[in-house]
């Protein structure tokens, strides 16, 4: 019964022993320790770089103005200048009318033309009329006039927005005779620029 036990005891301590670490093979790598808190691991942790920096945007291109390259007169001249000889020509119409004849829509296409190549300009329509007929009566006919001016622009391709009217009656005569070849002169839809 003691050989049992003592049998018993050294197979279990041989067991144990068997369980225990390896000694290395003599000649053979040492085996790698698992990285612990205070060892530092084998290969160091990468340093943070900054984030990429993005691509500058590219510069944005303004198409040059064709009046600067081309030494256009009108784009370096004041409002008042251009005014006093206006690439607009005026409109006129028969008597009492408001209407738009065939010269009349000739001139506002070629004033059309004129717009759209300076694309910047503002202009307001003044409605006149002759002096016969009283105030009243004339400033509303002068004001049909703008706004049948004003409209036709605008289906030739003329922003609304570009378009400003205003009647003046028979305030402001471009011929201040009082005759039938005044009163003809007078009876217009005239093109002032506003702003450029």
């Amino acid at each position: 019964m003691k050989r049992l036990s003592v049998f018993t005891i050294l197979m279990l301590a041989a067991a144990v022993a068997a369980c225990g670490p390896k000694k290395p093979a003599p000649g053979g790598p040492a085996p790698t320790p698992f990285p612990t808190a205070s060892t530092p691991s084998a290969t160091p942790s990468p340093t943070p770089q900054p984030p990429p920096k993005e691509a500058p945007a590219p510069p944005m291109i303004v198409p040059p103005d064709p009046g600067i390259t081309t030494g256009d007169p009108l784009t370096r001249a004041a409002i008042e200048d251009i005014n006093k000889d206006s690439p607009l020509k005026p409109v006129f119409f028969a008597y009492d009318s408001d209407v738009l004849d065939d010269a009349a829509r000739k001139t506002m296409a070629d004033n059309a033309e004129v717009m759209k190549k300076y694309g910047t300009w503002v202009i307001t329509i003044e409605g006149h009329c002759d002096e016969r007929g009283t105030a009243e009566y004339n400033l509303a006919l002068g004001d049909r006039r703008a706004i049948a001016a004003k409209n036709y622009m605008v289906t030739l391709g003329i922003a609304a927005e570009r378009l400003r009217t205003v009647s003046y009656g028979n305030e402001f005569p471009f011929d201040p005779a009082h005759e039938e070849n005044a009163w003809k002169n007078n009876r217009r839809a005239h093109f002032m620029l506003t702003s450029k």
